[in-house]
């Protein structure tokens, strides 16, 4: 599933057709998706303006501005397991870019179209249909169900070693489970977990309180992790998002820094730290691949 340096390259790449433009119109191909679309939902999206395009953890967010009596409300998208989005410009309109794997261009899985005022067409495609749309009014979106409960952005101010010492405070599960646990901090995956950990040095199969005085303050690791989730994230998005299976950029590009991974998916590869002469691992811990160093990762 991509994670959130996907989602913001996805974000990025999106924006520039759809900020600022009217949705002309819309076509629902099918009743649903992971799951029902909502009522009305092509007649909903006609005549809106996209006001902006955001993103909260791993769903994008275009608020669309109010329409006569309607509110103004927040389409609420997620890519699932293979969703993606593509621009339509034109009949001779390509997707430019390498594929890592083909990504669907099939008509048939082409779910949602919007057309917008100035002939570009959204269109987005999901083969397994994993991926969700909603709209949510944008005065009850910090409160809608899918919200309420996510922790800070790991990229924001309000995420720093205070908050996650206070988070992990008397958690007696593995590190690399409460990382993922979205109520503690938003977005994370486990491609980027397991890397931040790597790079700092931090068994996945701690526990997470141990990165927490008695009192739920932080120490000088818990500060390097904060420190490191966000240079990992930011290595990413710069790097246009990690490309695995059926994730690429909107352009049809190719993300690379699945390049730069140091420990994620290299089982039996050299760890990669200086000074160490371990070699990376795997285990499975809640259904999911670990992947790091028994060497050096404590």
């Amino acid at each position: 599933m991509p994670e959130l340096p996907e989602v913001e390259t996805v974000r990025r790449g999106l924006a520039p057709a759809m900020e600022g433009r009217r949705i002309l119109s819309a076509l629902a191909r099918r009743p649903d998706l992971r799951w029902p679309l909502p009522e009305r939902f092509a007649e909903r999206l006609a005549g809106r303006r996209v006001a902006g395009l955001g993103r909260r953890a791993k769903y994008l967010l275009a608020d669309l501005d109010a329409q006569g009596p309607a509110p103004a409300e927040v389409l609420v998208m997620h890519l699932g397991m293979s969703g993606s989005f593509r621009i339509e410009t034109g009949e001779d309109s390509q997707l430019p870019g390498d594929f890592h794997l083909p990504r669907s261009k099939a008509e048939a899985h082409d779910h949602v179209v919007l057309r917008l005022e100035g002939g570009a067409e959204i269109i987005y495609n999901d083969p397994r249909r994993f991926g969700a749309m909603l709209l949510v009014p944008r005065a009850e979106l910090e409160i809608h169900p899918l919200f309420r409960d996510i922790g800070p952005e790991p990229l924001g101010n309000a995420f720093d070693a205070n908050h996650l010492a206070a988070a992990l405070r008397g958690r007696r599960t593995s590190l690399k489970a409460a990382l993922l646990d979205q109520k503690v901090v938003a977005g994370l995956g486990n491609i980027y977990v397991c890397e931040a950990l790597h790079r700092t040095g931090l068994s996945p199969e701690r526990i997470a309180a141990s990165l927490t005085t008695p009192t739920g303050r932080p120490i000088a690791l818990t500060r390097r992790l904060v420190e490191t989730i966000r240079a990992v994230l930011e290595e990413a998005i710069a790097a246009g998002g990690s490309t695995l299976r059926d994730h690429a950029q909107v352009d049809g590009t190719l993300g690379y820094f699945q390049h730069a991974f140091r420990a994620y998916d290299r089982e039996g590869g050299a760890c990669s730290m200086p000074g160490c002469h371990g070699t990376i691992a795997r285990l499975v811990q809640n259904g999911r691949s670990t992947f790091y160093c028994a060497s050096c990762q404590r």
